[in-house]
């Protein structure tokens, strides 16, 4: 949930790290700090506020030193403040360490150590740097003090740390938290993720959990969890940094919204024998897991539909932070599908892992190459969406989707048919963009002073009217609610009054008929509706036009009016669409 970048070589490595760190705004923004080394000597500048804010109270570039780390805070433990910001540092000032992940034993260890140790934070960080003090006094270096200090830790971490009485030297490891070496010929980064020194170099290596890298001018060493000095290959990650920018853009979620055309046809470059044979496991398996979080559960939702419905294979849908509790209805004839962007979510991670130790076998639905999530499935599928930048997910979901509906079409034995219609699909959401723009913008107008949107679909289209719903309120701020439209009369009409906006998803399917009955019943309630569908109707309020496509493919084209939607109010009402409160990109705590 935070964000970490080192730095090593023979050049000033402050402005270049926070050139790094400013990429990684969207893992947390609570507050940011770095730490430099120079001549023996720590500096450190921190605070509350964006990386931009640090920068400009306390030109953090001016930090001196060849070894530089810096830190953006998305707050776990202890409140948003100064003290609480990374870096934290042992009672001599000697030792700096910032930290992504959850101690869970912190307290416990806090208890231990506070005798002989002033602790000024709030933080579970803190009880980390006063471990690696009391070894480097016994008179370890620093990657074995490190070793010592992990022996001790609980929870997920991703550590890197700097000592003055090593100046020219980087430590770092990671559990259940990505971090990524980056090399660069006699220079090196170290952070939690590639973007951050994309534009520096491409050559990259991934700390397993337990690993430990030690890093200094001369090249990076890395250890097992053992302490055992090993060899890693280094491997290329092929995203261009270009894609990570806003180009042009006023804002990453309006440029990613409009790039999912794309996200689609690009999702469709699979292998297609990779295909057939996730295919056949998801036929054979007794049963199929989808295990997922957020907008990558809204996916999954919707692939359980295309998946029992075209394929005739029932699937549950769990999700992630919730599969522990069921994990033992796992066994070896069990298929799990994990789905996340960043390959990094705590809760899928943790599921996979329990459920693999129970003999399932595991395929994963990913966008980000190299992740953890890659690392332990058996087998992988990449969305393919180039980086995602926003917090709220946007092309990464439609390219999620898409991977689901080529899993259904294989399943029938129609995979190139399905790639042509949806190629076809892909170009015909292009197409529609423009259409709806302008009335997208006044409807947000219109309903930025409401509290409350209700969400209401039907079978296939139930997955898409919870991912607009969730949107909605990420990133504007508004209660959103969705259910299926037959469940309105189970308690939620008591909470339509007149003037409440109530989005309808029901294109010309087989859901049509009764979805209509339905917003009839909220119509005459005073509802006001704002009708998603292929044709219009004297009840809508509002229509937002979709494509008429083959009826499977509706919640395709319904995806980004939605997510336009929640873009234009989060505008209306004054907020950043990329940088909602109190959210991270990647979620690596549970």
């Amino acid at each position: 949930m935070c964000g970490i970048v080192g730095f090593i070589g023979n050049e000033p490595a402050a402005a270049i790290v926070l050139r790094a760190i400013s990429k990684l705004e969207y893992r947390g923004y609570d507050s940011a700090g770095m730490v430099s080394v120079s001549g023996g000597t720590i500096y450190f500048q921190k605070d509350v506020g964006s990386i931009a804010d640090v920068q400009r109270k306390h030109r953090l570039d001016q930090l001196p030193g060849e070894v530089a780390l810096a830190h953006v805070r998305w707050a776990t433990h202890g409140r948003v403040n100064q003290v609480n910001a990374h870096p934290h540092f042992d009672c001599k000032k000697q030792i700096a360490v910032v930290h992504n992940g959850i101690i869970e034993n912190y307290q416990e260890l806090r208890a231990k150590l506070a005798g002989r140790h002033k602790f000024i934070s709030d933080t579970d960080t803190e009880v980390v740097c006063h471990l690696i003090e009391d070894y480097v006094e016994e008179g370890y270096p620093l990657e074995e003090a490190l070793f010592k200090a992990l022996d001790r830790l609980k929870g997920s971490y991703a550590i890197a740390a700097v000592c003055s009485l090593e100046p020219e030297k980087i430590v770092a490891t990671a559990k259940d938290s990505p971090l990524i070496v980056g090399l660069n010929g006699n220079s090196y980064f170290v952070a939690s993720d590639v973007l951050s020194f994309l534009d520096q170099t491409n050559e990259v290596i991934f700390l397993e959990e337990g690993e430990v890298a030690s890093i200094t001018k001369g090249g990076v060493t890395f250890f097992n969890r053992q302490g055992e000095e090993i060899a890693k290959e280094p491997q290329r990650v092929d995203w261009q940094w270009e894609e990570a920018t806003k180009e042009g853009y006023n804002c990453f979620m309006l440029k990613e919204i409009l790039e999912e055309p794309r996200a689609v046809r690009r999702a469709l470059l699979q292998d297609r024998e990779l295909i057939m044979e996730l295919v056949g496991e998801i036929s054979r398996a007794s049963q199929v897991v989808i295990a997922a979080c957020g907008s990558s559960r809204h996916a999954a939702l919707l692939g359980r539909y295309l998946l029992s419905r075209l394929g005739g294979k029932l699937c549950h849908v769990l999700t992630a932070s919730e599969f522990n509790y069921l994990i033992d209805a796992v066994t070896e004839e069990t298929l799990v599908i994990a789905v996340s962007q960043s390959g990094e979510t705590a809760d899928v991670i943790d599921g996979v892992k329990r459920a693999k130790a129970r003999g399932a076998r595991v395929f994963s639905i990913v966008n980000v190459v190299g992740s953890l999530l890659t690392r332990i499935s058996d087998k992988v599928l990449y969305i393919n969406c180039g980086p995602e930048i926003c917090v709220a997910a946007t092309k990464s979901f439609a390219g999620q989707a898409a991977i689901f509906y080529l899993l259904a079409f294989a399943l029938i034995g129609k995979l190139e048919e399905g790639i042509q219609e949806l190629e076809r699909v892909s170009l015909q959401i292009e197409e529609n963009l423009e259409k709806n723009e302008a009335k997208l913008r006044e409807l947000a107008q219109r309903t930025r002073g409401e509290n409350s949107f209700f969400y209401i679909a039907r079978g296939l289209n139930l997955a898409i009217a919870a991912e607009g719903a969730l949107k909605l309120k990420e990133i504007s701020y508004v209660h959103a609610e969705c259910m299926p439209a037959g469940e309105l009369k189970h308690g939620t009409l008591a909470l339509i009054e007149e003037g409440t906006p109530v989005v309808a998803i029901c294109p010309k399917d087989e859901t049509s008929d009764e979805t209509m009955s339905n917003v009839m019943e909220i119509k005459a309630r005073g509802g006001y509706i704002i009708g998603v569908s292929d044709e219009n109707n004297e009840i809508y309020d509002q229509w937002i036009e979709i494509p008429k496509v083959n009826e499977v493919c509706y919640p395709l084209v319904a995806i980004t009016p939605l997510h336009l939607l929640a873009y234009h109010m989060a505008v209306a009402r004054g907020k950043d669409p990329d940088r909602p409160r109190h959210l991270a990109k990647s979620v690596t705590v549970k």
